[in-house]
């Protein structure tokens, strides 16, 4: 049989029209349902670098950093906020006093989530140790859950050895809050039928400082120390940064 009759045969001419058909049926049965494949950038209320220090009281800003060049292209956002913040109510030599605050925001139909510390931590002198779920809990909202990532560094300082330290976060996405990155992707996955798409990385860091170099909270003194923070914090990110999800969603009904 030669080349042409095998593609003249009506087998293969049927699984084909059937083929066809279904791709040209795809689009239009996605435009029927209202479902949006490709999401469009939501824009938050104002830069999360623009956050009201004030309303942090009695957290100070000590230092904002920037980020440029390659690792702020690797980073994926130019929305995020990187602060060193000191708790001025904390004891001295409290292993809470201080906090690194790192915030990023992506929106449209971005990468699904590619930054995690337990991940990016690893490397430059630190060991993954462990990892596991914790929960804020406040009188006036729900629990919130996140990761608490434990790591092992050698420190310079050869009279301090080697210490453990723990790196915390959690998401916001779409108007909800997710504990994981498995629990982000998902919830990203699952909209289908808004044209809009976002999610913010918060993560945080405490320490404090001795004439040996930095000491690290426990988890129960990491736990007091997160929910006071995030009980401030929250607030703020929810009032004047992150999108009005719902307000945004219903315009395009």
């Amino acid at each position: 049989m030669s080349i042409k009759q095998h593609y003249l045969k009506a087998s293969f001419l049927v699984c084909t029209l059937i083929l066809l058909a279904a791709a040209g049926s795809k689009e239009i049965v996605i435009n029927t349902l209202g479902v949006h494949m490709v999401k469009l950038a939501i824009p938050l209320q104002s830069p999360l670098d623009d956050l009201n220090e004030a309303s942090l009281a009695p957290y100070t800003i000590l230092n904002k950093s920037k980020i440029d060049g390659a690792t702020l292209e690797s980073l994926g956002t130019e929305e995020y906020l990187q602060w060193f913040l000191e708790d001025t109510d904390a004891e001295p030599s409290s292993p809470t006093r201080y906090c690194s605050l790192f915030i990023t925001y992506y929106t449209g139909t971005p990468d699904m989530v590619p930054h995690v510390p337990d991940e990016c931590y690893v490397g430059g002198g630190n060991e993954f140790k462990s990892k596991q779920t914790l929960a804020l809990n406040f009188p006036d909202r729900d629990k919130i859950d996140f990761q608490c990532i434990r790591f092992t560094r050698t420190s310079e300082n050869g009279m301090q050895g080697s210490s453990e330290f723990t790196v915390q976060y959690f998401f916001h996405a779409n108007g909800k809050f997710c504990g994981s990155r498995t629990e982000t992707r998902k919830l990203l996955g699952q909209n289908w039928f808004s044209k809009y798409s976002y999610f913010c990385k918060v993560e945080w860091k405490f320490f404090g400082r001795d004439s040996f170099g930095d000491v690290y909270p426990n988890q129960e003194q990491t736990l007091a120390a997160s929910e006071k923070l995030m009980a401030i914090l929250l607030g703020e990110l929810e009032a004047n940064h992150w999108p009005d999800w719902q307000a945004a969603n219903a315009k395009q009904e």
